[in-house]
């Protein structure tokens, strides 16, 4: 069963934006942190960016603060990340995932503190 549908990446020029969304298909979305991640070649997965439950809070990695924005519309139940400023360092394979805690008073940046994940979407930046 498959919770977490990203949608498509893609190839995209250096400087350029791309908008990732990742829809859930369990009824609980919205009492539950969303996080995306991301793993580069030859690299560890690293996180990019959460947001809690109601969407009043959210973090950032500093390699992404000012460049990319998390949101999320519980009615839809659907996570967002806007890049923009892409860099070809930027490319990876993006996960989004759900944290494994609901209602959490607080935003986790830990993979191992998400237990839903999306099967993940391959972005490319070209220099």
């Amino acid at each position: 069963q498959v919770l977490l549908v990203e949608s498509k990446g893609g190839l995209v020029q250096a400087g350029g934006s791309l908008r990732l969304s990742c829809k859930a298909s369990f009824s609980t979305f919205a009492i539950y942190a969303m996080g995306w991640f991301r793993q580069g070649p030859e690299k560890e997965r690293e996180f990019v960016a959460a947001i809690d439950w109601s969407g009043g809070t959210t973090r950032y990695a500093d390699f992404v603060k000012g460049r990319f924005t998390i949101s999320r519309d519980n009615g839809k139940k659907t996570v967002y990340l806007q890049m923009n400023s892409l860099k070809p360092e930027d490319t990876a394979i993006y996960f989004c995932a759900s944290d494994q805690r609901a209602l959490r008073t607080t935003v986790t940046v830990t993979g191992d503190e998400y237990d839903r994940w999306g099967q993940g979407t391959q972005v490319t930046v070209s220099s």
